[in-house]
């Protein structure tokens, strides 16, 4: 009986031997071009957005003192009504207003605080979610929720499942990418079960000498046909051991990240040097941490990245000791966000009327929070707990209406009433803008179907353009 020969097998028979290994990057091309087809196979929706920018403040912003006010807090500040008798995760006191002045902005009149002037100014660009909400008040869960749909720690992250499904545009550069300026923790970026070759690819954003931010980045000993000559032999080797054992998700997601690691070596010399921008620019985002990251988010998306998740920076112009880097605030709230506001202000509005004046706001969906947000009673006097009742994120571009604000929660700004928009909510609505069906976007592992919705999740249809 003859054996079949796959297609690798034959031109290794016709050329022989390591006369071969030449060919390695054409079949590398030809597996990258297959990987940025993407594996989603649902019902193609009307795609509004081709690309994702998710600025995550990780801690829980407050609501309260940002974008949504409420002034029946001055009225029974220290007291505790019935209504706020809810569990949080640590002992609290009577109610806390916020010190801070709110105002009407843009075409419908959107209440934003002093502390968002800049936000302000683009507000008719953005949707104010005022409603959602979350059932876990601890950091660790909360954030793996907001990530990959579930609070434990082995399932892909959303960044993961887009790339999974829509693939890149650009297959010099990842297709998920991680910006972060301090040690967040690779698991909340993780591939979980999918393919190994859609886990977030980190780079520090507290630097701007790409050479910095990206380790080992160039080979110094080698020229780039001499490194390819190289590369050619590992995976030809690597290829050879595959097909020797048999099937092996990680050494083929090795395999891929090689050849991907291999092309953005060339490219991520330009795309990931902010300082190739003019000084305008840079001193329209704020040369801080906050604005060197989502300027770098706009040339990556400009670039074709899918995915781009964003932390708060490490490097900031607050020089208080007592200020975290974080958005957890259980004690000198009202000081902290003076400190660390501004930046993060001014980067995230720049980017919004940035993408708009390129034409890449509509094809850009950016979404704005944390994991939960903050109490309206206190804590330690001059501090809010966690509150995953009802709290506010934001979202624009993208095919959002912009110039609203959608759900309300409680008088006291505790609990969401009216719209209420849970994680999973949130989730279909982004996969939604960017054509994808949330419920058909599926992996099979462990003998069942999963997906980043779980068995939840509506699309909200209402912000939707």
């Amino acid at each position: 009986m003859t054996k079949k020969l796959s297609r690798r097998e034959y031109i290794q028979s016709f050329c022989g031997g390591l006369g071969s290994i030449g060919l390695m990057g054409m079949l590398a091309n030809d597996q990258a071009a297959a990987a940025a087809l993407g594996h989603y196979t649902g019902p193609q929706l009307p795609a509004k957005a081709k690309h994702v920018i998710f600025l995550f403040l990780t801690g829980g912003p407050s609501q309260l003192d940002m974008f949504d006010p409420k002034p029946d807090l001055a009225k029974y500040v220290g007291q505790r009504p019935n209504a706020v008798n809810l569990r949080t995760e640590r002992e609290t006191g009577g109610l806390l207003p916020s010190v801070f002045k709110f105002k009407k902005y843009g075409r419908n009149g959107v209440d934003v605080s002093e502390l968002l002037p800049h936000t302000a100014s683009v507000i008719d660009e953005v949707c104010v979610i005022r409603s959602m909400y979350t059932f876990n008040p601890t950091h660790t869960q909360g954030k793996n929720l907001i990530h990959s749909g579930s609070i434990l720690a082995n399932r892909p992250s959303i960044g993961a499942w887009v790339s999974y499904g829509l693939g890149t545009e650009n297959e010099n550069l990842p297709s998920f990418v991680v910006l972060t300026g301090a040690p967040e923790g690779g698991s909340l970026w993780r591939a979980g079960f999918l393919p190994a070759e859609h886990q977030g690819v980190a780079f520090n954003s507290g630097e701007t000498d790409p050479e910095k931010m990206i380790r080992d980045l160039r080979n110094k000993q080698l020229t780039p046909e001499a490194q390819r000559r190289q590369l050619d032999l590992v995976q030809a080797m690597n290829r050879d051991h595959l097909n020797s054992w048999g099937e092996d998700s990680f050494l083929d997601g090795r395999i891929k990240a090689m050849e991907a690691a291999y092309r953005v070596q060339f490219e991520a010399m330009d795309v990931f040097d902010v300082r190739k921008e003019s000084a305008a620019i840079r001193t329209e985002y704020g040369e801080s941490g906050w604005g060197n990251a989502c300027l770098l988010a706009r040339r990556l998306v400009e670039r074709g990245v899918r995915y781009v998740h964003l932390y708060p920076p490490e490097t900031s112009k607050v020089t208080d000791q007592n200020v975290r880097a974080g958005w957890d605030d259980h004690q000198a709230i009202n000081r902290s966000l003076i400190a660390r506001c501004p930046d993060m202000d001014q980067a995230a509005a720049t980017l919004i009327r940035d993408l708009k004046r390129r034409g890449l706001l509509d094809e850009t969906l950016v979404v704005w929070g944390g994991e939960f947000g903050r109490t309206p009673v206190s804590e330690a006097g001059d501090g809010r707990d966690h509150d995953p009742y009802g709290y506010t994120m934001w979202m624009a571009g993208g095919g959002i209406k912009g110039g609203i604000t959608y759900g309300a929660t409680d008088e006291f700004g505790f609990k969401a009433v009216e719209n209420r928009v849970s994680i999973h909510d949130l989730h279909a609505t982004i996969l939604n803008q960017l054509g994808i069906d949330h419920e058909k976007l599926t992996y099979r592992y462990a003998g069942r179907d999963f997906r980043l919705t779980d068995v939840q999740g509506n699309v909200v249809r209402d912000i939707i353009a």
